[in-house]
């Protein structure tokens, strides 16, 4: 098996009485990309300042490339990084923001072509102070993909923008994935991380919850059948009624869905608004809350 590109082990980050992260462990293996997600106050961003160097960890042991990631020469050319806010100086161009960060991080590429990919080659020579947000979170995107490095950390990369834009970002993931980069999410629009992660980390108060493929994140919890409460004999499943609505929770949906159909033909019974499917990442974040 590959060697991870991320590997934590038993990380613990205090600061002074309060422990904001408590012996968590995880791993990101090689071209995969990794949810990170959690609760508001859930320790996640200290987690991920630390395995970005930009953090000393409490106890613990984190690697990145095998080396500490506070080794910023063996590192930080390979990674990419996406913040919240750069803080770009508002006074540089577009084309000079990207320059500047290609510099910093040691790497090379060309940056036309790089504007090209995120949509800013007409804003190349606009200063950064005259861009829209969602202009801005296009041009943080640019800097952190500059050169193609091997790990992205892309902190809430589609806040701001546009369903257009979103979709563009993503392909240029796509692109990225297919290059063979690895990428570590963090994000506040969960259809997002259910529908690209490979795996999710669920924390909750400094540590992990659940963790593991969309998948097996949602197997833990029952799916659901809903339909309009009907007139008529009783219902062969155990339920509860949600409104004007009944509630099946099961763990065979396939089973109990063919038995439900099958008491509603014998009985003539119109199951209206019918809607049958697994539970979402949705439920099982707030069921982490609980």
């Amino acid at each position: 098996m590959s060697t991870p590109v991320i590997e934590v082990e038993k990380l613990n980050l205090k600061y002074g009485d309060f422990h904001a992260v408590k012996d968590l462990s995880f791993e990101v293996r090689p071209g995969e990309l990794y949810a990170l997600l959690g609760t508001n106050g859930a320790g996640k961003t200290s987690a991920l300042e630390t395995v970005e160097g930009h953090r000393e960890p409490t106890s613990g042991t984190v690697r990145v490339f095998g080396h500490s990631p506070r080794d910023r020469k063996a590192v930080r050319p390979r990674m990419g990084i996406m913040l919240q806010e750069s803080g770009f100086s508002p006074d540089l161009t577009v084309r000079e923001s990207v320059r500047l960060i290609g510099r910093l991080t040691g790497r090379t590429d060309d940056d036309g072509r790089v504007l090209d990919v995120v949509g800013l080659t007409r804003k190349a020579g606009t200063v950064v102070s005259q861009l829209s947000g969602g202009e801005k979170r296009r041009l943080d995107f640019a800097t952190a993909v500059y050169g193609t490095p091997e790990l992205i950390f892309l902190d809430e990369p589609t806040t701001g923008l546009d369903i257009q834009s979103r979709d563009a970002l993503w392909d240029s993931v796509d692109r990225l994935r297919e290059n063979g980069s690895t990428i570590v999410l963090t994000t506040h629009y969960l259809e997002e991380a259910q529908q690209r992660a490979d795996r999710i980390g669920l924390m909750h108060q400094g540590v992990f919850r659940r963790q593991g493929t969309v998948s097996e994140l949602t197997r833990a919890l029952p799916s659901h059948i809903r339909f309009a409460l009907p007139d008529g004999p009783a219902l062969p499943l155990a339920s509860s009624v949600d409104g004007n609505a009944v509630v099946v929770e099961t763990f065979e949906l396939q089973k109990d869905l063919h038995l439900l159909l099958g008491w509603a033909q014998d009985n003539g019974v119109e199951l209206r608004d019918l809607s049958a499917g697994p539970t979402s990442l949705d439920d099982v974040f707030r069921a982490i809350e609980a």
